[in-house]
């Protein structure tokens, strides 16, 4: 583990902070297709599209799957399933089922602005998260210009409902939610102390924390998952701290617990300086907000250096599942021990997408390497099942969808194209589809218990966020 202090890094995203510390290591991962294509539209209104409908009103507010790819499925693709005379309905918001994958964009008016996306880099601030409800709801949250997080509640129709609060936070990472309301996952400003660096400039050391609120938004308690306190500030040794490197983070719970997994700043003293190495860190809450010691699936470093860090909890096995982009050995790995999924080359294009469970037993992972998206199925360590998407991406989404099913995203020119793949064989489900949003390389699509699966986007304005909702299919 080489220190990050003295990192010479090639990436683009972190070229301006190459003036500010001076750096010795090989690259990690590039945001070459940073840019996600122009912002689409104002949606006047709800609008919804099937898979192979025609095209899209001109404003993109929703377009066909057809504009993507040819109508038919991909060579030993799953037949879609045929529609039904009747059109059923699932969960307790009542969305409507089709044979084929529906795409529902909403545009929520926002009573403060949120952040842009600027380069979308791994340094970057994310500026939204979406958490499903139990309900069939959302909890929306987005990254204020005024040093705050918003919290708001969405219902079935993915407008808000009530009035947002906010808590303090400088960045925002995830939300997930249960049927007493949820947790954030946010990072606030922290103190470096006067401790002295080996090398490089002094930059921020902040905090990471869990915030649990209740059905009302309302705070319930709030723990900090990295270690500084008043003894320990982050210059001194030992010290666990949020700097200016890739620090996403990523929330899962198993219904009691809670488990964040993030990129950290790891202190270690060098003689009478120290030296900052970055890792990646992942503890455990329980429900009343405490730290679980010494839980089997934490761990204060796992990967080396570490970006995209991904969490899934498994009922089956009843553990906390992570995966990690590293470039030790770059490669996507498991860690706390490493276990390589899949192997990668050090050229600076290597990208973890998401992990959601396989059918049966096992995971599922999206990763990236010089712009082409795979899928990798694994139990633990090395993949037993690799799916060439022919996605062109550097940033590919992966998110459970409906009973035995996945959708793979990414971006395509202005907006994201979508596949749907069947989580047992791999194999494609019926045609590509469009969704005529905006893609952001961190922020994730979210899973809901009726069988849809929901993304927040960019919107119309500033004081705006678009919902991209893909319908439940039969």
């Amino acid at each position: 583990m080489k220190p990050f202090a003295r990192w010479r890094a090639t990436r683009t995203v972190i070229a301006a902070a190459v003036a500010v510390v001076a750096l010795a290591a090989c690259s990690t991962t590039s945001s070459g297709d940073s840019g996600s294509g122009d912002a689409v539209g104002p949606v006047p209104g709800e609008q919804v599209a099937a898979a192979g409908a025609a095209p899209a009103p001109s404003d993109g507010a929703v377009a066909s799957a057809g504009a993507v790819a040819p109508s038919a499925p991909v060579s030993g693709s799953a037949a879609a399933p045929k529609a039904t005379a009747t059109a059923a309905v699932a969960g307790g918001c009542a969305r409507q089922v089709s044979a084929a994958p529906a795409v529902k964009v909403t545009q929520v008016s926002l009573p403060s602005k949120v952040v842009g996306y600027g380069n979308e880099g791994d340094t970057e601030s994310l500026p939204m998260a979406l958490a499903a409800r139990p309900d069939g709801g959302s909890w929306l949250a987005w990254l204020g210009t005024d040093g705050k997080v918003y919290l708001g509640r969405l219902g079935c129709d993915d407008k808000l409902v009530g009035t947002p609060t906010s808590f303090t936070g400088i960045d925002l990472q995830d939300v997930q939610a249960d049927a007493k309301g949820g947790v954030l996952l946010l990072t606030r400003k922290g103190d470096c102390g006067g401790g002295a660096l080996c090398g490089g400039a002094s930059s921020p050391c902040n905090t990471m924390h869990m915030v649990r609120f209740d059905n009302n938004g309302k705070l319930v308690w709030e723990r900090q998952v990295t270690n500084l306190t008043g003894g320990r500030t982050g210059y001194d040794d030992g010290a666990r701290f949020i700097w200016w490197y890739q620090h996403h983070g990523r929330l899962a719970t198993n219904g009691s617990d809670w488990a964040a997994y993030f990129g950290v700043a790891i202190t270690v003293k060098n003689g009478d300086c120290v030296d900052i190495h970055e890792g990646d860190r992942m503890q455990v809450v329980n429900a009343s907000g405490k730290l679980v010691s010494g839980h089997k699936d934490a761990f204060e470093v796992g990967c080396s250096h570490a970006w995209t860090s991904r969490i899934v909890w498994d009922p089956r096995t009843k553990r906390f599942v992570t995966v990690c982009a590293t470039d030790n050995s770059c490669r996507i790995a498991q860690p706390n021990p490493y276990r390589t999924v899949a192997a990668g080359t050090c050229d600076g294009t290597l990208f973890g997408g998401d992990l959601v469970p396989a059918e049966s037993k096992g995971y599922w992972t999206a990763w990236s390497q010089g712009g082409k998206a795979r899928l990798e199925r694994f139990t633990t360590g090395k993949s037993t099942t690799t799916i060439s998407t022919g996605a062109a991406t550097q940033h590919p989404h992966l998110v459970s969808y409906g009973s035995g099913r996945m959708l793979l995203a990414w971006q395509s020119g202005s907006g994201i194209a979508a596949q749907v793949y069947d989580a047992g064989t791999g194999k494609t489900v019926g045609s590509r589809l469009s969704i005529a949003v905006k893609d952001h390389s961190y922020q994730a699509f979210k899973a809901y218990a009726d069988g849809s699966v929901a993304y927040p986007a960019a919107g119309a304005s500033t004081s705006s966020i678009k919902i991209a909702r893909v319908l439940p299919q039969a």
